[in-house]
């Protein structure tokens, strides 16, 4: 069987995580402090030009190559080696239960023939990995399988994408269990470390809002939704009659650095732009739990994480808490960790919202 490429393991000395989004290239290199801790050595976002990806495909790959290419001259790093993922749309995964004690070789011709009955493809056509998770909890005589596959055109594009930057792919993941890497860290900042709470991850992004609601470290339900940050974009652009890059490469987070290309942006902008859109993200925040509510036995959540750029938003944390009346917070994988003399505290603490998948691919380095 040709496992292709490691999906779910492989481990580098050094690592940087990258994550290429569809308006963004972010990338997050973590060392280990002399406390056991994790530090941060620097960290880097690069604005891709529009459309260069667009559904988690890889449409224009010169010009994706190219800003990987300045997020990591950005980044001022020596590391080449990347760990980057995959949409959780392009990946089939199962879960599978085998005997205990299976050599690597009959392991491997399991997986296939497993793998053979869910895949929608012929074998050849997808790269096919699996990862032993530990001993099965229905019996101590049989282990865990994570099984994972993807068309290689998509794995091919993201490899030859790093490669045409001059990088090298280490380990190929998936966005989703990059998430909950660095979910984990998020996690021991609640009380108790979340055990036993139901924690809805909203991930809002350039064109679409993910849901995902965990419970002690498993998966309950995951939704997609079409809502993002480019809504804000458009209507910034259209407001103030500039052109969506420009829109997009102006300061809206931060309250007081509402500028662009050093020109400061009318007060109509918070009335007119910013709080509808933030009522409008809240909403649809709400929806999603709906969704979440009707189709499962939960009738609520312990804790909402708002990860993605939009989740800076002035105002976002508050809007999303009224309108579900459940305790949210901002996703801040970095809280407790050190920083080098390279990165600003004030600045990690605006992005770190939309690190997430970056971080959570950073810390594959510590993979034993």
């Amino acid at each position: 069987m040709q496992l292709g490429l490691p999906f779910l393991g492989s481990q580098s000395r050094s690592l940087i995580g990258l994550d290429i989004s569809s308006s963004a290239i972010k990338m997050v290199e973590l060392s280990v402090d002399g406390k056991k801790g994790y530090r941060v050595e620097r960290y880097a976002i690069e604005m891709l030009p529009r459309d260069a990806v667009a559904d988690g495909n890889i449409v224009n790959l010169e010009a994706t190559a190219d800003t990987v290419r300045l997020a990591w001259k950005r980044l001022d790093s020596s590391t080449r080696s990347v760990a980057v993922a995959l949409p959780p749309s392009h990946v089939i995964t199962k879960k599978i239960i085998v005997p205990a004690g299976m050599r690597e070789d009959e392991l491997e011709v399991q997986v296939e023939s497993e793998a053979s009955q869910y895949i929608p493809f012929a074998l050849e056509e997808v790269n096919l990995d699996f990862q032993v998770l530990g001993v099965a909890p229905s019996s101590p005589d049989e282990v865990e399988v994570l099984i994972a596959a993807s068309r290689k055109e998509k794995v091919e594009d993201r490899v030859a994408v790093v490669e045409a930057a001059g990088l090298k792919t280490a380990v190929m993941d998936v966005e989703s269990y990059a998430v909950l890497s660095a979910l984990e860290l998020i996690e021991q900042q609640l009380p108790s470390g979340g055990k036993g709470c139901v924690i809805a991850v909203v991930d809002i992004g350039a064109n679409t809002t993910n849901l995902m609601v965990l419970k002690d470290g498993q998966q309950l339900y995951a939704r997609e939704q079409a809502f993002g940050g480019n809504q804000l974009t458009q209507d910034i652009a259209r407001l103030f009659g500039m052109a969506f890059e420009e829109a997009e490469a102006g300061e809206w987070r931060e309250p007081g650095r509402w500028s662009l290309q050093g020109a400061e942006i009318p007060e109509n902008y918070e009335t007119e732009l910013l709080h509808p859109f933030v009522e409008n993200m809240a909403l649809e925040v709400s929806r999603a739990l709906q969704f979440f509510f009707t189709s499962t036995q939960f009738s609520k959540v312990d804790y909402i994480v708002l990860s993605g750029g939009c989740a800076a938003l002035p105002g976002a944390e508050g809007a999303v808490a009224t309108r579900t009346q459940a305790n949210t917070r901002v996703a801040n994988p970095f809280s407790g960790m050190t920083f080098s003399g390279k990165v600003s505290t004030k600045r990690l603490l605006a992005d770190a919202s939309s690190l997430v998948t970056a971080c959570g691919l950073a810390l594959r380095r510590f993979d034993e």
